[in-house]
């Protein structure tokens, strides 16, 4: 999972008692950070024609861009940030470079794990618990990996029973759709509801669906993760090692090599507000009222901010229902924490409606360790003193050095978080969200067929089934 510049929200480096002052420092070296140098072509002239437009430069965008300048169009990309990535933003924290937003690779990618070899990128492998922290009848304990995640594994193996059959065929998701109609409409709390579990056991396992859920686990749904379950090689084992991986030069290094071969023309700050298609041609027009027109356009922005943009015509109802609706999930905050001392290497889950609901371990520092935390709605990020208890409640005693947190859903060009189809959404937008309107076609990790959502491997997917069909009609 899948985080940006100019327009960021509350992405602050806090000290305990310092914050003010850190937090001015620490959003102005994430905002001087993360601009990129962007390649080639002569820019368009504000009001111009170009063979294909590409709205947003995220993975989707940059996949676009890269196959149609590889059949000899020139593509030209419009980002509304200030930065390209989207939802995946590589930035600094405690003096490290770190992902502000999407941060892992799994083995079982292979589009994403193709582009790295392709641009000579490396991985490395991500620091592994040596400490568990769940909770317990009594407050939280601590268990070994081994008896945690064994523990664990048993849980949602009773969670996900039967995905092996209606995802018979992960990455055709429709495979199964007589099996599908029955299971497509359960949120994650249903199927919770389904399952004999203690009060603890299920405080083990909705912490997880309500992260991914970005809320409650009513809203999530049991197709979208199972689909995940059983693309990772159909257990809890193995969709672990989905968070196994990072790159070493960071999630955007492959994105800014694609758009460095496409030699794309890419126009930073520049939010689209207006996609017109009329005898042949689509004009796109920025809020800055900049105008380009070409024979075909890809929209690869988040579907949450589809809504944001006047289409005539008027979208087709899959399209409507997702842009109403929304993929991408309302709540997502994403924290860099850094602990002092040297502290071991803890990973951390507590019950839905937790403060912090999740936590992963990074690397140590001189100062003290590095984690990654994932904030339920009910904490206030902006106080230190309430992060700072939080953070205590699984290592008791822990003084937080300093910490950045940045709130997706506020995010103006993201609107929320990673995607995550809500109940229904599967069976009521494939295949029809996929296909062409008009001159007009879509993409992104939200409406991917495979890994959708929280992958940028959906990104790419989608991007070179785009890609594909923008090539037709150019």
């Amino acid at each position: 999972m899948s985080f940006r510049g100019t327009h960021s929200n509350r992405s602050a480096d806090r000290r305990v008692g310092r914050r003010g002052l850190l937090k001015a420092a620490g959003a102005t070296a994430l905002a001087t950070t993360l601009l990129p140098a962007t390649a080639g072509l002569a820019r368009a002239k504000e009001s111009a024609a170009v063979d294909a437009i590409v709205i947003g430069a995220g993975y989707a965008g940059g996949t676009v861009a890269r196959e149609l300048a590889l059949k000899g169009l020139r593509p030209l990309v419009l980002e509304a940030r200030g930065r390209i990535g989207g939802r995946v933003w590589t930035g600094t924290f405690a003096g490290t470079q770190v992902e502000i937003g999407g941060s892992w690779l799994g083995p079982q990618q292979p589009l994403i794990h193709k582009e790295l070899k392709r641009y000579q990128l490396s991985t490395f492998e991500d620091v592994a618990a040596e400490q568990v922290v769940l909770p317990s009848d009594q407050g939280f304990q601590n268990h070994t990996p081994a008896d945690a995640y064994d523990a664990l594994g048993q849980l949602w193996g009773e969670f996900y029973a039967g995905s092996e059959r209606y995802f018979e065929r992960p990455a055709e998701p429709l495979y199964r759709s007589d099996l599908l109609a029955s299971v497509d409409p359960l949120s994650l709390s249903d199927r919770l509801g389904q399952l004999s579990l203690s009060p603890t056991e299920l405080k083990w396992l909705n912490g997880e669906t309500s992260v991914y859920s970005g809320g409650p686990s009513t809203r999530g749904s049991l197709t979208g993760m199972a689909q995940w379950i059983q693309l990772s090689g159909g257990s809890y084992g193995t969709y672990s090692t989905t968070m196994s991986l990072r790159p070493s030069q960071g999630m955007t290094a492959a994105l800014q090599a694609m758009f460095n071969e496409a030699q794309a023309d890419i126009r930073l700050n520049s939010p689209v507000k207006k996609v017109t298609e009329s005898g042949g041609m689509v004009t796109v027009e920025t809020a800055a009222g900049a105008q380009f027109t070409s024979r075909v356009v890809v929209v690869c922005t988040p579907t949450n901010v589809w809504k944001n943009i006047t289409f005539s015509p008027g979208l087709p109802a899959a399209h409507t229902q997702a842009a109403t609706q929304g993929i991408g999930v309302p709540h997502a905050t994403k924290m860099w924490i850094q602990v002092k001392g040297n502290v071991p290497a803890t990973a951390a889950q507590a019950g839905e409606g937790s403060d912090i609901l999740l936590m992963v371990p990074q690397q140590q520092l001189s100062e003290g360790r590095l984690f990654i935390a994932f904030a339920g709605p009910s904490l206030n990020v902006s106080n230190a003193a309430n992060v700072q208890a939080a953070v205590q409640r699984f290592l008791p005693g822990a003084n937080v050095l300093r910490y950045q947190a940045m709130e997706w859903a506020k995010e103006q060009y993201s609107a929320g978080g990673w995607g995550l189809r809500r109940p229904n959404q599967l069976m009521q937008l494939f295949p029809r969200i996929e296909q062409p309107h008009g001159r007009i076609l879509f993409a992104g990790a939200d409406i991917a067929a495979g890994w959708h959502g929280a992958f940028i491997e959906g990104a790419i997917e989608s991007g070179f089934r785009a890609a594909a069909q923008a090539a037709q009609l150019a």
